[in-house]
């Protein structure tokens, strides 16, 4: 079973995001069962588990691992395709974040384009490498940091860009045979708020004019 499947078919994703179903994949997804026996774990009339549950198998979304014995009848045992999913903008055809469409590269909503077009690409790599059977090279960085000023954010921003311009001049082969393309991408967002975090930093006063 992967850790994550990318939904980018418009009807897969509508089977995935509706309610019922979708607890019905989050249990799966944690352990397999028989429609008796996810009925029974949900709370749920076994009817109405199994209707949805042939509709979830018929996007591929459930899949039969095995059977077992159940009061002189056969059942047939189901799990989720995958761990967790995640709806790719591709679903949305093009009512689809795309962040050629947003000016200001500067906003949450280019960040969050960005970010939707990385799952985009990324899923559509990854079921071909899966169909290769190989593993896709992929690289995460990810931290946690704590500002002290809007200033000192700004100066991190600035010698971030910096590294990142030095970094690529130095890596960079335009004309390398048989090199590869890669795409980078560094964000930064205020961190979610918890009963321990304090206010987010305000943004830099204007100084007054003279």
């Amino acid at each position: 079973m992967p850790d994550i499947a990318v939904l980018d078919a418009p009807d897969v994703a509508a089977a995935a995001l509706e309610p019922t179903r979708a607890r019905l994949l989050a249990a799966l997804a944690h352990e397999p069962g028989s429609a008796a026996q996810v009925a029974a774990r949900l709370g749920l009339p076994r009817q109405r588990v199994g209707h949805h549950l042939r509709a979830l198998e018929d996007k591929g979304l459930v899949v039969e691992v095995g059977t077992r014995r159940h009061g002189g009848l056969t059942e047939r045992v189901l799990a989720a395709s995958a761990k967790a999913y995640v709806v790719s903008t591709a679903a949305l055809g093009e009512a689809g974040a795309d962040p050629a469409r947003i000016g200001d590269r500067l906003s949450a909503g280019y960040l969050v384009a960005v970010a939707a077009r990385a799952v985009r690409e990324v899923g559509q790599l990854l079921r071909g490498a899966e169909r290769a059977g190989r593993r896709l090279p992929t690289l995460t960085v990810e931290t946690e940091i704590r500002f002290a000023s809007a200033a000192d954010r700004a100066a991190f921003a600035n010698d971030l860009a910096a590294c990142v311009r030095d970094l690529t001049a130095r890596y960079h082969a335009e004309g390398a045979p048989g090199g590869r393309w890669y795409r980078l991408v560094a964000v930064s967002h205020p961190r979610p708020g918890g009963p321990a975090d304090p206010a987010p930093l305000p943004p830099p006063a204007e100084e007054a004019p003279q």
